[in-house]
């Protein structure tokens, strides 16, 4: 927040749980006492902080992996559209959910139950851009591969992306600035025509 600041932007942080309608509200109110909402970006996202086979993931991590991978996007969706929707009085906008190049083979023995989430919101994505382009909004994902994030760490192997890396032909794990530099252009005019897209940010992975 003091990045934009010093820019001379506003900024507030508006901490909530993305599975709670009413954090979700909350969020979205502290949005609107800013301007209009233009733009949405769908980033929570949790593994449960284990890596392993399905068989061995508890079910109490599982409701709250889909709690918040799942149930979280549909909720700020639903939250968002009616900020955004010219229908509604908005002045359209746009959703970037963030997806995970995971759901290609399903990550097995690793994350398969995160992997799967990931599946719902590439599914939530597609559909969702077809049902709101008419309202002036589009929907769109980005799917990081391998990335150096804390996800890896928080689930016990700071070490997961550089032992991927001789799977990835760039050689290397993604930045997160690369991440969101491919948000950065889905939200930009350049992309004005493309919804309903999932954009792989993966090394070639």
């Amino acid at each position: 927040m003091a990045d934009i600041r010093s820019q001379g932007g506003t900024a507030v942080a508006a901490p909530g749980d993305v599975s709670d309608p009413g954090a979700v509200e909350d969020v979205f109110a502290a949005a609107r006492n800013l301007g209009p909402v233009k733009a949405v970006i769908n980033n929570a996202g949790i593994t449960g902080n284990l890596i392993g086979p399905l068989v061995e993931v508890p079910v109490h991590v599982l409701s709250r992996v889909t709690d918040v991978n799942v149930k979280g996007p549909l909720l700020v969706c639903q939250a968002a559209i009616p900020c955004m929707a010219l229908d509604a009085g908005g002045e359209g906008g746009q959703i970037i959910n963030i997806s995970s190049t995971a759901t290609r083979q399903g990550s097995p023995n690793t994350w398969v139950h995160y992997a799967a989430t990931k599946g719902a919101v590439d599914v939530l994505t597609v559909g969702l851009a077809s049902e709101v382009a008419a309202r002036g909004i589009r929907v769109n994902g980005v799917a990081p591969g391998s990335t150096n994030t804390g996800l890896h760490a928080a689930a016990g192997m700071p070490d997961r992306v550089q032992r991927l890396n001789h799977t990835i032909p760039m050689g290397r794990g993604a930045e997160p600035h690369e991440v969101a530099n491919a948000v950065s252009w889905l939200l930009s005019d350049e992309a004005a025509y493309i919804t309903g897209v999932i954009l792989p940010v993966s090394g070639g992975r």
